[in-house]
């Protein structure tokens, strides 16, 4: 045989071993829909769980995983620490910032009351948090 015919041979061995390798990896990589479907529960991001204040008692349940010597386990993924504002709620805030900011526009508010709803709703967002904070801790 000659040099040519020796190296188509190994030419085309060489084409049919990395296709063989190929198709044994990418088999591999099937996974059946069960599989696909467990994958995607468990990349599914957790439902919050909203908890009832205690007002200083001990808390019933914790959203946090325990070990065995009491100590809370961080690895599970936490859950809400309070409701969150829905879109009905957000949507009429902003109509009634809104219906404020055009009242000023047309002229059919002064400016000064426009400034005291500005400083009254300053203060809400100001002294929200800290009241929410001391009933909570109660």
């Amino acid at each position: 045989m000659t040099n040519t015919g020796i190296r188509t041979i190994a030419n085309v061995t060489r084409i049919a071993l990395i296709g063989a390798a190929a198709a044994m990896a990418l088999a591999g990589c099937m996974r059946t829909p069960e599989e696909k479907a467990e994958i995607a529960a468990r990349r599914a991001a957790p439902t919050a769980v909203v908890m009832n204040a205690t007002k200083g008692e001990a808390p019933t349940e914790s959203g946090l995983s325990h070990y065995r010597d009491g100590y809370p386990g961080f690895g599970a993924p936490l859950t809400a620490a309070n409701v969150q504002m829905n879109d009905e709620e957000a949507a009429g805030l902003q109509q009634k910032l809104t219906a404020l900011s055009n009242r000023r526009k047309a002229g059919t508010i002064t400016e000064a009351e426009y400034q005291r709803r500005v400083a009254e709703y300053r203060k809400l967002a100001a002294d929200h948090g800290p009241e929410t904070l001391s009933e909570i801790t109660k």
